[in-house]
This record gives C-alpha cells, sequence and structure tokens, in this order.
C-alpha cells in the first residue's frame, strides 16, 4: 500500500564539453534503510527494521514510469515477505501549479490469507489524480481492482460476497523547506473502504528531513492512524497462535536515503 512515504530524489549526471552543455540523466535510483516501513499509518513490518528501493524513469514531456519495493512482516501480511510496486503516469506544471494521474498496483508475491477465508489475494491497484501547488499536494487514490488489500466479505465476515472496489484514499500532503538542507513534511490521509466502512480509518504523519551529503538525505517520522471502533486493535495475520497487536498505534521511524 504505498504508499507513503520516502521520497525520490532525481540522480543527475553532468557532462562538460567545450561548450559547457549540460544534460540531466532521465533515470534516478534510491535505496532506503529504515527503523520500520509504515504505510497510511499501519506498521508493515510489525516494528522491524526495513530495506527498500526504487527505480524511476521521468521524461521531459511529464510521462514518468517507476518500480518501488519495500521488506514487510508477515505477522502483518500472511505469507508476504515483500511489498513491490509498479506506476506509471503523467504531469504537467503551470508555474506553481502541478496536475497529474497516476496508475498504480502494489503487488505482495505469494501472500494470501487463509483457506477459510478465502485464500484471498492482497494485490490491488489505484488510480490516483493528484494536483499540487508550491508546498501543499492532494491525491485521491480510487481502487480500481476488485478488492483493496483483500477487504472482502470473506476475509471481513461482514456482508455477502461484497468487495471493496471503488475505495478511495484521500492523501493530503505539506512539505517546507526551512534551512541549510533541513525540511518538515505534514501529512493527513482518510482511507474509506467501500462497503466495509467499519474497517475505514483514518492516519497523520510529521516528518523532519535533512539533506546530507553524498547524496544522502535522512528522516524522522511520527506517524499514527486511528478507526472508529477500536477494529484494528487486536490484529492478526489470521494464523492460529499468530501474533496480535494494533499496527495503527503511534509510532517513530527513522530513515536513511541515498540517491543516485
Amino acid at each position: 500500500m504505498k504508499k507513503t512515504l520516502f521520497l525520490i530524489a532525481p540522480l543527475a549526471f553532468y557532462f562538460q564539453s567545450t561548450h559547457a552543455t549540460e544534460t540531466t540523466s532521465p533515470y534516478s535510483a534510491n535505496i532506503t534503510a529504515a527503523s520500520q516501513y509504515v504505510s497510511r499509518g499501519f506498521q508493515q513490518t510489525w516494528g522491524k527494521p526495513a530495506l527498500q528501493g526504487g527505480l524511476d524513469y521521468n521524461h521531459a514531456s511529464g510521462f514518468y514510469a517507476g518500480t518501488w519495493a519495500s521488506t514487510v512482516s508477515d505477522h502483518f501480511i500472511r505469507d508476504a515477505s515483500v511489498e513491490w510496486d509498479v506506476y506509471t503516469g503523467y504531469s504537467r506544471s503551470f508555474g506553481d501549479l502541478t496536475v497529474g494521474t497516476k496508475v498504480a498496483y502494489y503487488y505482495y508475491p505469494g501472500a494470501k490469507t487463509t483457506a477459510d477465508t478465502g485464500n484471498t489475494r492482497f494485490d490491488y491497484g489505484e488510480i490516483i489524480p493528484e494536483i499540487s501547488y508550491g508546498p501543499l499536494s492532494v491525491k485521491y487514490a480510487i481502487t480500481y481492482t476488485q478488492d483493496y488489500f483483500g477487504n472482502n466479505s470473506d476475509t471481513l465476515g461482514i456482508g455477502n460476497n461484497k468487495h471493496s472496489r471503488g475505495s478511495g484514499y484521500l492523501d493530503v500532503n505539506w512539505h517546507q523547506p526551512i534551512t541549510q538542507g533541513w525540511s518538515v513534511d505534514a501529512h493527513y490521509g482518510n482511507q474509506r473502504i467501500k462497503n466495509f466502512s467499519a474497517a475505514s480509518f483514518q492516519d497523520a504523519s510529521f516528518a523532519v528531513n535533512k539533506e546530507l551529503p553524498y547524496n544522502l538525505s535522512s528522516s524522522l517520522t511520527y506517524s499514527k492512524a486511528w478507526d472508529k471502533d477500536g477494529f484494528y486493535q487486536q490484529y492478526s495475520n489470521g494464523n492460529p497462535n499468530a501474533k496480535v497487536s494494533n499496527p495503527i498505534d503511534s509510532t517513530v521511524t527513522l530513515s536513511l536515503t541515498k540517491s543516485f
């Protein structure tokens, strides 16, 4: 579920000719070591460290495509060890205003629920219109696959043969540079799960970021999510004798990213 959460800085290769021309590569990559992986307020590595990485292509026309992956815990997602995202989109800027749309798919290889909950897979896809102006950006992710993150009647025990296509996630972010490589990020999210309002949730986070030498950057992030009636307070992956925890409780994440 991507998710949020770590910024990808572009890689630039500089070539100097006798005419002092400069060329920027359309490719960029990154690798991150984090104390945990939190997406939309959910602690997907069950509070354990995460290794993450991404590769992006950005064309001058505004077209872009990329992929990103992170380790996850099978305590949170049954039989999962990796989240793998692929996405493509188009954006265009008009001064300080940028508009665009992205299509994303989130894949959890080998992960599915138990047989008595339909062997449902957690994979899902979203269409994400987005707009930004200055430091403010707003996105709204709409689930186009049959289920959002495996939410259906079989897995939730609610209703009969219902699915969650058409779920939506409002994603509001504020990025504010401060001084000398320091910046802060504020985020608010609201996940509406169609046909299963009891499982809907909201989340918020605040991050302090610092640019470092050698294309390194670090972030310290506080995040928390909450639901209507404590729906996630006794969460488990569904296995017998599985560990039980509250994956949306408040938490702090420290990360270090290297951009190429």
